[in-house]
């Protein structure tokens, strides 16, 4: 019976349609069953081991791609809001540029080599000029070279009223006010000081509009104003800036401060620090009686306000005596500010009055004013001359071959501010005007300068100044046979907003053996100043 009915549980019996179903679906053999699921588990395996071998390949995973866009997404915000750009987040969200983690290349190139700078125009600058009754008959005449009517802006500031006209294009003239109230014991000064170092205050309370720096100077100071906008334009006039220079005299600085902006060379306060001044400076100078000028009050101010000079190389003081000619030769690399002591220094033009040589010289800057003194060197190869060109100004041919370094250094063509031959009294380095008698330099002075308009180029003519000449035996040729040289040289406006570099200078054939045709103008890769 057990063993019919084990094979009764075996016989097919009438089945729910679902059931048969099921039963249809079952594999025929056990053997069948565990090939089925042997090759099931394969498969599987098979297909998990190629989804992990995918994901460590991929440079990318899904998930971190995903990260990235979003932390890049959030950098390139942060940087839009920083640099004030928009190309560069349009760039970075186009669907048909990969997203990357980093900005493409250029962008870092053109972020480096593109300096900070701003909008600040000669509209946005303010001068004022301290300036005596005593004097102005005379130096006015150096104020109306520079001076720019209906474009520049400014006042002077006179102790006495003064005749003028208005046809004479100066500046509007102002009475100082009054300085009977401030102590003033200095034996050696004169009380105007007080007087001048206001001068920064009563024009802030002016209230003129839309100023961004207030810039002082004296009657005898002249401006290149287009090179005060190129300089301010580093700064950002909506801080506190005080920019200036120090004297040429070692000795000046050492009674005064180095950290000091020497007034005569001229200095620029940004407004913000002109308005700050102008709230504690009646304060700070009765604190200060013993002071000599009205320019170590500023900066005493200015040490008690806790900012610093920020020294610019092109406002010169010019504390010196005679002439201007072996430190106008070679200029430092930056753009040229201001001349001052005027008075004081020779003619900077020989032949000429002091006025008439500054406004022989304005005929160069009109020109290309970002250039104006500034220094090229290059070599005559064939002759073995040495040559300085300080461009609108003067050429130097010199026999012999003498190195940059020393060209550029300026030579002792005049005396310290105490009238001595002393070249430790300087705080520059200088160099005798020749170390061999054949080695005095032939001087050309600039003639005439215009601009050709088809070559879109200045042309300049120096011609020789008929000065005496040491006998020399060396038997190279000598620069007494060239009569004049004739400069060639592309302006280029934007030239202080690259980094410094000085001009190259190029000795090129000329149909006259009386003329040297040089050209002068930006290096070219690879090219130095060498014989």
């Amino acid at each position: 019976m057990g063993g019919m009915n084990g094979m009764d549980s075996w016989e097919p019996k009438q089945m729910h349609p679902i059931q048969q179903q099921q039963r249809s679906l079952w594999p025929l053999g056990l053997g069948s069953f565990r090939n089925f699921i042997t090759w099931f588990f394969f498969i599987i395996s098979m297909l998990y081991i190629l989804y992990s071998s995918n994901l460590l390949l991929t440079n990318e995973p899904r998930d971190l791609n995903c990260y990235n866009t979003q932390q890049h997404l959030s950098t390139s915000s942060q940087s839009l809001s920083e640099s004030n750009s928009s190309s560069f987040f349009s760039n970075s969200s186009s669907p048909s540029q990969p997203i990357n983690s980093t900005p493409p290349p250029i962008q870092k190139e053109e972020k480096q080599i593109t300096p900070l700078r701003f909008d600040t125009e000669l509209k946005h600058i303010v001068f004022g000029i301290a300036a005596s009754s005593n004097l102005w008959d005379r130096r006015k005449e150096y104020i109306k070279q520079w001076w720019r009517p209906r474009e520049t802006r400014g006042v002077v500031w006179m102790d006495k009223p003064v005749k003028s006209t208005p046809t004479e294009g100066l500046p509007e003239i102002r009475i100082s006010g009054d300085t009977s109230k401030f102590p003033y014991t200095n034996r050696q000064g004169s009380r105007s000081a007080l007087r001048i170092s206001r001068v920064v205050s009563e024009m802030t309370r002016l209230g003129m509009k839309d100023v961004r720096w207030l810039v002082m100077g004296d009657d005898d100071t002249v401006f290149l104003v287009d090179n005060v906008v190129r300089v301010l334009s580093k700064y950002d006039h909506r801080q506190y800036y005080y920019v200036g220079s120090s004297s040429e005299s070692h000795i000046q600085n050492i009674f005064f401060s180095y950290a000091m902006a020497y007034g005569g060379g001229g200095f620029a306060i940004s407004y913000p620090l002109a308005m700050a001044l102008e709230r504690m400076q009646d304060r700070c100078i009765q604190r200060y009686p013993g002071l000599y000028g009205s320019d170590d009050r500023i900066h005493a101010c200015m040490a008690e306000l806790g900012v610093p000079l920020t020294k610019e190389a092109g406002f010169h003081q010019y504390d010196v005596y005679g002439d201007l000619l072996g430190l106008l030769a070679a200029h430092p690399i930056a753009p040229l500010v201001s001349l001052h002591h005027l008075d004081v220094v020779d003619p900077i033009f020989p032949g000429m009055s002091r006025a008439e040589g500054i406004q022989h010289l304005f005929e160069s800057i009109r020109q290309d004013s970002a250039s104006v003194m500034q220094q090229s060197i290059c070599y005559d190869k064939k002759r073995e001359w040495s040559i300085s060109v300080s461009w609108g100004y003067v050429a130097q041919i010199i026999r012999g071959v003498i190195s940059p370094r020393e060209l550029e250094t300026p030579t002792r063509t005049f005396l310290n501010w105490y009238k001595r031959a002393d070249y430790t009294g300087y705080a520059f380095n200088t160099r005798p005007v020749t170390a061999n008698s054949c080695q005095k330099p032939y001087i050309f002075y600039m003639r005439t300068t215009r601009y050709d308009r088809v070559k879109q180029q200045t042309l300049g003519i120096y011609y020789r100044h008929k000065a005496p000449q040491p006998y020399c035996r060396w038997k190279m040729q000598s620069p007494e046979t060239i009569d004049s040289i004739v400069v060639l040289k592309t302006p280029d406006h934007l030239r202080w907003q690259k980094s410094p570099r000085r001009d190259c200078c190029r000795v090129l054939p000329s149909n006259k053996k009386s003329t040297m045709l040089l050209s002068v103008g930006n290096c070219q890769d690879d090219e130095i100043s060498e014989l």
